[in-house]
């Protein structure tokens, strides 16, 4: 009998791009984001948008874990960093640069709060 492929081509090249577009997780990156939009000292004016994009793909990388592993389902507290973490991460990044700081710091601490989180979920494993 002929093997036959599991999808057609059109499925085969849509799983070839998400395979693609993926980035692994990287919990040594994620700390020191957060670690430097939390410190006391204030990031550089031309480091904020690039701290902003990193952040809110480590939002939607934990939202995705979260989802998958089910923990909003599970833990009310889970949940409500979801949405959380839906609601900062849609925000836009302010042109004054101190409200900008604002605002990643809440990035920042979402993510991190998210992160505590599923790690006490046994989502995941500590990062670093």
């Amino acid at each position: 009998m002929p093997w036959t492929p599991p999808l057609e081509a059109d499925a085969l090249a849509a799983l070839l791009s998400k395979v693609q577009q993926w980035t692994p997780f990287d919990g040594d990156a994620l700390l020191d984001d957060v670690g430097a939009v939390l410190d006391d000292v204030v990031p550089p004016k031309e480091d904020l948008d690039v701290l902003a994009q990193r952040l809110r793909g480590h939002l939607m990388q934990l939202v995705n874990i979260a989802v998958t592993s089910e923990a909003g389902d599970k833990d009310p507290e889970a949940d409500r960093l979801i949405r959380q973490a839906h609601t900062v991460r849609a925000e836009a990044m302010p042109d004054d640069p101190r409200r900008a700081v604002g605002h990643l710091r809440r990035l920042g601490w979402t993510v991190n709060e998210l992160l505590e989180r599923l790690v006490a979920a046994n989502c995941l494993r500590e990062a670093a």
